[in-house]
């Protein structure tokens, strides 16, 4: 008896917390929830690699007059890893203090992913890659001698050093729902306007630079959703050769008009691109934040982010 009061109990439980689970998702008005216009996203919560190694871009980041001059067995060695021993040029050091090893970096290729792309990244600052964490470990000669930590890649000579400071972990984010087709909320909104690695598709775990930072009211932990309109396909060159391509069947008396400028056909409906809902395509964590910058990590993906997709605050 005691045993199926048990499993009445158990049974009544688990129908009021479905029941309670089932309202709080509830779709937003006038939309359905389905898996196809608003999934449930499983976030991918940021490692230590994930936190330390994203890179940066950033506003007169570094003195350059401490910098990395080379190693235990140079100039024979000239790439350096964790546990390896480097010396370090500059003053103001002293054993026991830590330093983030970082990399000034530019893209030998010029291509533009999006229009305006290199003003962009040039207005926010210059781009870093995190290298590696090292420690002090003696100041007796003119040039310090350090310990690799930690290492996200190899240090060359050249590569630049600055107080290391602690990350702020990433508190784990349970499954939530995405709204494939959310109109604007009014938060603040960006753009992404360079990836790591200078990719330019991306899926999880990608990491991504923000032209909106601190100043924006952005901080560590917050969530951004990428965005993307029908006319950014417009705008690229060669995305847009599709909006023009004959794809209608022979039998459709009166093919539509996508927008004149792509498809000039004037008899049958009309469509026009910029009033296509524009579609989410993806979850950005906040990594670290600049005054007028940001790193993200991608941690939900429908489809792949691109560099140039717009960003905005995910309050929910």
């Amino acid at each position: 008896m005691k045993k199926g009061v048990l499993i009445l109990s158990l049974s009544l439980a688990v129908s009021a917390f479905a029941q309670d689970t089932s309202s709080s998702e509830a779709a937003p008005t006038g939309a359905a929830p389905t898996s196809v216009t608003i999934p449930t996203e499983k976030v991918r919560t940021p490692t230590t690699a994930d936190l330390y190694c994203a890179g940066f871009i950033g506003k007169s980041a570094v003195s350059r007059g401490k910098f990395v001059a080379g190693g235990l067995d140079s100039p024979f060695t000239t790439q350096f890893a964790q546990g390896e021993v480097v010396f370090l040029k500059g003053g103001g050091y002293e054993v026991g203090q830590e330093y983030s090893v970082v990399r000034e970096l530019e893209d030998p290729n010029r291509y533009e992913v999006f229009a305006g792309q290199w003003s962009a990244v040039r207005a926010a600052g210059q781009p870093y890659q995190e290298l590696a964490r090292v420690q002090i470990v003696d100041t007796r000669n003119r040039t310090a001698i350090a310990q690799i930590k930690y290492s996200c890649d190899t240090v060359l000579p050249g590569d630049y050093v600055i107080p290391f400071t602690e990350k702020t972990a990433i508190e784990f984010h349970p499954p939530m729902k995405f709204d494939r087709f959310a109109p604007a909320n009014g938060q603040v909104k960006g753009r992404i306007i360079l990836a790591k690695d200078f990719d330019s598709e991306l899926g999880n775990g990608a990491k991504v630079y923000l032209n909106i930072g601190a100043n924006q009211g952005l901080k560590v932990g917050d969530y951004v959703r990428a965005v993307r309109s029908y006319t950014a396909t417009a705008d690229d060159p060669v995305e847009s050769l599709s909006f023009a391509a004959n794809t209608m069947e022979p039998t459709q008396k009166d093919p539509p008009a996508i927008d004149p400028n792509f498809f000039n056909m004037t008899k049958g409906p009309q469509i026009h691109i910029a009033e296509l809902p524009r579609r989410a395509v993806g979850e950005i964590v906040i990594l670290g934040t600049t005054p007028t910058t940001a790193t993200g990590m991608i941690v939900f993906s429908l489809e792949p982010v691109l560099v140039g997709d717009r960003v905005e605050l995910d309050q929910q």
